[in-house]
């Protein structure tokens, strides 16, 4: 595992968050210890909540409670709910408050290092709320403000200077958007979390091979004309190489793409099971094969001219 500066803040975080879900807790408590402890051997120091669910925040608490505090780095999801059926977004002052206090007392870990809002639009965040956090900044129950999502008001967040982490989907085919918004956070100083670094329309060869790419259509907008057969350069400047890179797979390539970028604090995963987590931490110690990056900006600067 690699290790990258967490934003100002002077500490080291692993350069893959793992994030915890209903999903972790399904097979019950000791299944998701499990997962945390294999991270944990894996290196990664990161973890993030993705509900303040007392149950998901206990297993956490439970399986990082022989660890030095001070070496973990634990993010907690606000406004999303806390995983409870019929649990809504709710960002109130005295919402978040709530769910950062039944969630520090169930996991027993003295302070979160981050609270990170979910994705709230332009009306769904008051002042009174944003007081309230820094109310809880003010006595460390708290460390850090983060702000996660893909909206165009991300980049109305990211120029107050309120915030001092940004969580964005960035993948090999992100948007100029995406990247213009990376750099104005690098310029506020914020540290950056990345999610979402391998999306559906690149997980099959077939999507790959056709992402954001135009079809000639037929007469009257029906077909193709003839089928042609497919020669060697067939899918040239697609992102169909993901699938055909040998000792890797096409989510390994997105995953250490993403982690090329220095910017980046961190990554976040997720792991259905531990054979999974296991292989994904190995990628940040891989290094890219030669010429891949190259194709990745052809692929990406050819999918930008035909959207």
């Amino acid at each position: 595992m690699r290790y990258r500066p967490f934003g100002l803040t002077g500490q080291a975080v692993s350069c893959l968050t793992l994030s915890l879900g209903a999903r972790d807790i399904a097979g019950g408590p000791e299944a998701g210890r499990e997962l945390v402890y294999s991270a944990l051997e894996a290196g990664i120091n990161s973890y993030r909540l993705e509900t303040a669910d007392p149950v998901l925040a206990e297993v956490l608490g439970q399986a990082l409670k022989h660890v030095d505090r001070k070496l973990v780095q634990v993010s907690l999801t606000l406004g999303a709910g806390d995983g409870r059926r019929g649990s809504d977004r709710d960002f109130s002052a005295e919402g978040i408050t709530s769910a950062i206090d039944r969630a520090l007392h169930a996991s027993n870990l003295g302070w979160f290092d981050m609270a990170l809002l979910d994705e709230p639009v332009d009306n769904e965040l008051p002042q009174s709320t944003l007081n309230a956090l820094k109310a809880l900044r003010a006595t460390e129950r708290v460390r850090l403000l983060g702000v996660s999502g893909d909206g165009e008001v991300m980049d109305t967040y990211v120029s107050t200077g309120a915030f001092d982490v940004l969580a964005t989907p960035f993948h090999v085919n992100a948007s100029w958007q995406i990247r213009s918004r990376l750099r104005a956070a690098r310029e506020q100083d914020m540290a950056i979390f990345v999610y979402g670094y391998f999306p559906d329309s690149l997980n099959t060869a077939k999507k790959a091979a056709s992402a954001h790419v135009e079809k000639k259509k037929g007469l009257f907008g029906f077909g193709g004309g003839p089928k042609v057969k497919e020669g060697p350069l067939a899918h040239a400047g697609t992102f169909a190489f993901l699938h055909r890179t040998n000792n890797w797979t096409a989510e390994a390539i997105c995953l250490a793409y993403a982690l090329t970028d220095p910017s980046v604090s961190s990554i976040m995963i997720e792991a259905s099971d531990i054979e999974r987590l296991n292989t994904l931490s190995q990628v940040p110690d891989r290094d890219m094969p030669p010429g891949l990056a190259a194709q990745i900006e052809m692929a990406r600067v050819a999918s930008a001219k035909a959207a």
